[in-house]
């Protein structure tokens, strides 16, 4: 007990909590997963909203399981946060369908999954991809441009179209 004019003494008692840091992986995965519909289902609507007047065509699960179609997704401790595909057209490897979680936007999970699936097609043999964006995905195309992806002319399935950019880069 403290005096006149004496402080209580106060105890003061801390613990130490400690959590392991997030574990983020990159993973093949099968379109076909009820956990990857929250990735794989809002990717249209989500174009459809940044190009009210464009063409965008929904792209169906069989799509996504033909033999040339790889899903990769971006996993937080397991959770699917992220996904992108992969189609080998032969002479290029078209990247399509990349999206993020809105929640986790932001955290550069766009630019690791862009990485992973280069790395995925490297190691497939491919030296060349091929994309091509909305003119109103503005982030996307700052993203590609910031990873060495250049404008191209129309290939594939995509025509000459004022909001579209095609976009290509050699793998090295």
């Amino acid at each position: 007990m403290a005096g006149r004019g004496q402080a209580p003494q106060l105890e003061v008692h801390v613990s130490i909590v400690t959590c392991a840091p997030p574990r983020l992986e990159f993973r093949v995965d099968d379109p076909a997963l009820p956990e990857l519909r929250p990735l794989i289902e809002p990717t249209d609507g989500y174009l459809a909203e940044l190009h009210p007047t464009g063409n965008i065509e929904p792209v169906s699960l069989a799509a996504l399981q033909r033999p040339q179609v790889t899903l990769l997704t971006a996993r937080v401790d397991g959770d699917p946060v992220a996904c992108g595909a992969c189609i080998d057209e032969g002479d290029y490897v078209e990247i399509k369908r990349m999206y993020v979680l809105p929640a986790c936007r932001g955290l550069g999970l766009g630019k690791q999954l862009l990485e992973a699936m280069e790395a995925h097609v490297r190691s497939r043999g491919g030296r060349m991809v091929k994309l091509e964006a909305g003119t109103a995905q503005a982030e996307a195309l700052e993203l590609y441009e910031r990873a060495g992806y250049r404008r191209c002319p129309p290939f594939g399935e995509h025509h000459a179209n004022p909001r579209s950019v095609c976009m290509g880069k050699v793998l090295a």
